[in-house]
């Protein structure tokens, strides 16, 4: 992935009315930025929630100078949540993973291949069954013991990661621990949520028969598997499969998933709307 011109991404979540959208074009280019893309949605015109992605190049210009502006111009007065992110540095990313590899090898790839817009800083986990993969990669390898979170909070924060990708980590974390660590987490759950929740999926799957299975990625929050989801994908089964065939198809799926979710959040391309996600 190429470098290029540090790209900002300006992230809104407003209540609908007129003039959003020339508020903040005008604005952008009154301060000499160059608009690449804007994509925008709103709930409901009447009354609505407007939420904006727009991704702006700054050239020669003041950065933070425009961000302090634009709180003043146009975030108080239309009442915005809103935020800034640069393409540059790069998001600095941990992931945590268990036994199963497939997903933790499918990002490391994607990242040495520079496909992902982020650094890999450190992959830690409850088992030393990944170690040489992560160390093969040039990646820091943390073995925090299960249920160790204050040691795991301890690794995520010397490594100053922004963003947590569980790649199949077979761990419950508690409240206390998403209160602390400071940056969102992501988790792939190994079948199409909300079916087939819990242990065995893909047994459970074959006992009821079913023609498709799929895996979600989406933010972690307390309430277990429950958060808003970002990505989400399906493949077609049948009788001819057996618990080998449909977790092979599911690894592929999940691989699949995780990787275009976790693309999505490095790019600033999720906006959180209540429990669910403008992508």
């Amino acid at each position: 992935m190429s470098d290029g011109p540090v790209r900002h991404r300006l992230l809104v979540s407003c209540a609908d009315r007129a003039g959003i959208v020339a508020a903040v074009s005008s604005f952008l280019a009154g301060h000499g930025a160059n608009i690449t893309s804007s994509d925008q949605h709103s709930t409901d015109p009447s009354g609505g929630r407007f939420l904006m992605r727009m991704e702006y190049v700054l050239e020669g210009g003041d950065a933070v100078s425009l961000e302090r502006a634009f709180g003043r111009e146009v975030g108080a007065p239309f009442a915005m949540d809103w935020r800034i992110s640069p393409s540059r540095p790069r998001k600095r990313v941990a992931v945590l993973v268990s036994r199963e590899d497939h997903c933790l090898l499918d990002l490391l790839w994607r990242w040495r291949r520079g496909e992902l817009d982020g650094e890999i800083a450190l992959v830690a986990s409850n088992h030393e069954v990944c170690r040489d993969d992560a160390e093969g990669f040039g990646v820091p390898f943390a073995p925090v013991p299960a249920k160790a979170e204050a040691q795991l909070l301890s690794e995520l924060a010397a490594a100053d990661v922004q963003l947590v990708v569980l790649a199949r980590y077979m761990q419950i974390l508690s409240g206390d621990f998403l209160e602390r660590v400071g940056c969102p987490v992501i988790n792939i759950h190994h079948s199409f949520l909300p079916a087939f929740v819990g242990a065995d999926p893909y047994r459970r799957a074959l006992e009821r028969g079913v023609k498709i299975i799929g895996a979600t990625a989406h933010y972690v929050t307390e309430e277990l598997d429950a958060g808003p989801i970002i990505d989400q994908d399906v493949e077609r089964v049948d009788h001819r499969h057996d618990i080998e065939g449909l977790e092979e198809v599911g690894r592929d799926i999940e691989r699949r998933v995780l990787a275009r979710a976790v693309q999505r959040h490095l790019e600033d391309r999720v906006l959180v709307l209540e429990n669910r996600t403008v992508v």
